[in-house]
């Protein structure tokens, strides 16, 4: 006979950019894992399916609307999650956006954009959610990078942010460890999403070639999905992942890094 274990303690998560693709996959598998989650997208008509499809499952979620570039935005964002689920300890930095060029055609505009939702918003929530993580002595912070951060050609904003996260990351690992939190990141490969499909369509290529071609690279001999990169979130997130922290987890169907 093995010993009955306590279920899993009850949290309140927030995941940006969770309106769709990736964010949604990650928060609808938290709220399966047990935990009530704050869905952050640009603007809160947009979380409106993630949240019902949590909240119809039996899960609890609600859906706030905010700019996570915005300082202002950003602190109401969390104190209205806070308020209405309970002190958010689990934090999942997903929103992000694309500005592809080589680099002689980037603007200005196009580099900015790009750094503000990535590194910014990732930094805004970080410092507003890690209060509640220290106050609760526990916490997670998990991270969506790249493989990007690697060097993709065209990406040259894409990738210095997604590599900045893996640093942030680092550095916050080292800094929030004393108070029980582990932050992480997860860097994704190909995955099949509206934006990979933004993707092919920026580059005039019909999106199942756009697939193909991305597949026959990759050694397990298929595209991700967003619940693979869910799946490694939860992990992180859990109480057994505890001793893991400042760790960039390459989830690509094969070594990247």
């Amino acid at each position: 006979m093995t010993e009955a274990q306590d279920p899993p303690v009850q949290r309140t998560a927030i995941v940006t950019g969770s309106g769709r693709g990736i964010g949604a996959a990650i928060a609808a598998r938290l709220a399966a894992d047990g935990h009530r989650v704050g869905v952050i997208d640009l603007r809160e008509e947009d979380t409106a399916a993630t949240v019902e499809a949590i909240n119809n499952s039996g899960g609890k979620a609600v859906g706030v609307g905010a700019d996570v570039a915005d300082a202002g935005a950003v602190e109401t964002a969390v104190a209205r999650i806070a308020d209405e689920l309970g002190a958010p300890t689990i934090l999942v930095n997903n929103a992000g956006i694309l500005r592809d060029n080589l680099l002689f055609k980037m603007s200005d505009s196009d580099w900015d954009a790009v750094m503000g939702v990535h590194l910014r918003g990732a930094f805004l929530m970080s410092r507003a959610v890690q209060a509640h993580q220290v106050q609760e002595k526990w916490g997670r912070i998990v991270n969506l990078s790249s493989t990007s951060a690697l060097g993709n050609r065209g990406q040259a904003n894409y990738a210095a942010a997604k590599a900045g996260l893996q640093g942030f990351t680092k550095t916050l690992a080292i800094e929030l460890g004393r108070y029980n939190v582990t932050v992480n990141a997860i860097a994704p490969g190909f995955i099949e999403t509206d934006m990979t499909r933004a993707t092919a369509e920026r580059v005039g290529v019909p999106f199942d070639d756009f697939v193909k071609h991305a597949v026959a690279e990759i050694p397990v001999g298929r595209a991700g999905t967003p619940a693979d990169i869910a799946a490694a979130a939860s992990f992180f997130i859990r109480e057994e992942a505890s001793f893991v922290s400042g760790q960039v987890l390459y989830v690509a169907g094969g070594p990247r890094a």
